[in-house]
């Protein structure tokens, strides 16, 4: 397989230039002209230095549930990237993608916590703190989704999330990375898969001398008999469609989009197609897709149909247990929506929040665990 950093190197030329706004950028903040500021409680940053797909937001889900089961009121700010309305907000569960973006409200719906959108991060953290209801007894901690770049608002615990596929890539726009490898060093911790531990050797090797967390990644991916066409709008889409595969879903066509695509009706019907000239009743996505899609759905139900999403679309969640379709969708002339959701699990996170505790514990407000 040809080395993503290689995918543009006729954009080459280009790289000096996005590398002299990223010294510019570096020079304003070193100097204080663009300003950094600084919420009450702490903020915990989940970043990556890549274009996407290296799980931000199911670690942020996963780290927002493991904060919270150890006692600390936890809430998530995000710029809520795609939304319509610039208004800082709190996202509805219940909401639309249009509103809030795609990952702010699967977040939302996932991890079971408040959820803030703005453009400015720190609007978005000033509203969550307005808006809670806390007491001295119980610690509050703000997690910035993909703030490692969002370096306009204070964070007292910087993780970054690396993979080797980002070590071994180059700067916008002729590879990926949207900041060069040695802005790893603002780190406090560093992320990798637990399926790549050659990469922590190397991390060492280059000098990181931080802590090192391994994240385990688990597709859930739907039991389906017979031929299935995945789709997805996400950055990374061959890693969605290799995992199907994997899981031994048989996909007789693969269909990718943008990233953060937003579905239309029309969409909707050509995956319908697609589905039907493939020979497939169903067709899977990824649950940040399955955000977006809802509206697209909307929009292509017919009069008479009822709830928001059409009735010719089987929408199901998988949940652990229990994947396949069920006995309410034998109509061989509809075409079965169902979702891959991808869960990240901290390996040895007893000790990754005793990490987190000890410097937290450093910060305006002192939770402990």
């Amino acid at each position: 397989m040809r080395s993503r950093s290689l995918a543009r190197p006729w954009l080459l030329p280009l790289t000096p230039i996005y590398r002299l706004a990223l010294a510019v950028r570096e020079m304003r903040l070193r100097h204080g002209w663009e300003p950094v500021r600084r919420l009450r409680f702490p903020v915990i940053s989940i970043g990556n230095l890549s274009t996407g797909g290296t799980g931000k937001t199911p670690f942020a889900i996963a780290l927002a549930k493991s904060l919270s089961a150890s006692g600390f009121d936890v809430d998530v700010l995000s710029r809520g990237y795609g939304r319509k309305n610039e208004v800082p907000s709190r996202v509805a569960p219940s909401g639309a993608a249009e509103e809030f973006g795609d990952e702010p409200l699967l977040i939302a719906r996932e991890a079971g916590v408040p959820v803030y959108v703005a453009r400015e991060r720190y609007q978005a953290g000033r509203l969550a703190e307005a808006k809670s209801r806390q007491n001295e007894n119980r610690p509050v901690i703000h997690i910035l989704d993909d703030g490692f770049q969002h370096r306009q608002l204070f964070r007292d615990v910087n993780i970054l999330l690396l993979n080797s596929d980002d070590w071994r890539d180059r700067l916008l726009p002729a590879g990926n990375l949207r900041e060069p490898l040695a802005a790893a060093e603002r780190a406090d911790v560093i992320a990798i898969p637990n399926s790549e531990p050659d990469l922590e050797a190397e991390l060492r090797a280059w000098g990181w001398g931080g802590p090192v967390w391994l994240a385990r990644r688990q597709m859930d991916v739907p039991r389906v008999e017979g031929p299935v066409v995945a789709f997805c709008g996400i950055a990374r889409a061959g890693q969605f469609f290799d995992g199907l595969e994997a899981a031994g879903l048989r996909l007789a066509r693969r269909i990718v989009f943008r990233d953060h695509h937003r579905y239309s009706a029309g969409d909707v019907l050509q995956l319908e197609n697609a589905a039907r000239a493939a020979g497939a009743g169903t067709l899977v996505t990824t649950a940040k897709d399955k955000v977006r899609l809802r509206q697209g759905v909307a929009e292509s139900a017919k009069p008479g149909d009822e709830g928001p999403w059409s009735p010719t679309l089987s929408t199901k969640n998988v949940e652990r247990r229990g994947h396949g379709r069920s006995p309410a969708d034998s109509n061989p002339s509809r075409v079965e929506f169902l979702t891959a959701g991808l869960r990240i699990e901290i390996q040895d996170a007893e000790a990754a929040l005793r990490w987190l505790a000890d410097r937290l514990s450093r910060a305006p407000v002192a939770p402990s665990l």
